[in-house]
């Protein structure tokens, strides 16, 4: 049976903390390691704070092969709060790996180039969807085909731009908040046309069925 360990003595690991965008010196509360079975191998739950800030995390590791006979468990990765995001197949490569570089650009605090990459990722939706080669008329042309609608478009253009901003020799700075949002809204915008629509459709067939 998996037991919850509480750490009498102190115990700290190198963490990521979401609030303070930056590795940590967190302290382990306790760890809960849940033993293998016949379809899983055993993985580890670890609840920790961040001694800066007092962020109260829970990160996840696996018991992993490293070389002959030799295991150890892997690095710990952030469940809550914030967890990486897994994308789903149906996202394009180029798009998800433009997002993963926007969100190290964040935690790095270059919002900027935050910016930038955002706007890379939207420029792959627009080449792998239509046959624009600028972002401008690449957008035009998804609404144009109702791949995205008003919403999604007023979201594209506000994302167009901060990554102009962002791009360009400016004395206008893209701030934390601004750079959060634009993941927010990169990511939505991903979402709606490759996940939701997607669905949809699948929905609206099997009704048809």
């Amino acid at each position: 049976m998996a037991t919850l360990g509480l750490n009498k003595e102190e115990n700290n690991m190198i963490f990521d903390c979401p609030h303070c965008l930056s590795k940590v010196d967190a302290k382990v509360l306790a760890e809960y390691e849940v033993p293998p079975t016949e379809d899983t191998d055993p993985y580890k739950y670890y609840f920790l704070v961040c001694q800066i800030c007092n962020t109260v995390m829970v990160g996840l590791s696996d018991y992993l092969q490293f070389g002959w006979e030799e295991y150890s468990w892997s690095d710990p990765e952030r469940l809550w709060p914030k967890p990486k995001r897994n994308y789903d197949f149906k996202v394009p490569i180029l798009v998800h790996q433009s997002i993963e570089e926007a969100e190290k650009c964040f935690y790095a605090r270059a919002y900027s180039a935050c910016a930038v990459m955002c706007g890379r990722a939207l420029e792959a939706i627009c080449s792998e969807k239509t046959s624009k080669k600028s972002l401008y008329e690449g957008l035009q042309e998804l609404k144009k085909k109702k791949i995205i609608d008003d919403l999604i478009f007023d979201w594209g253009e506000t994302l167009r731009k901060e990554r102009n901003i962002g791009a360009h020799a400016s004395t206008e700075n893209i701030t934390q908040k601004d750079a959060g949002d634009i993941l927010d809204f990169t990511n939505a915008i991903v979402d709606y046309i490759y996940i939701l629509s997607e669905k949809y459709k699948d929905f609206q067939d099997r009704k048809k069925k």
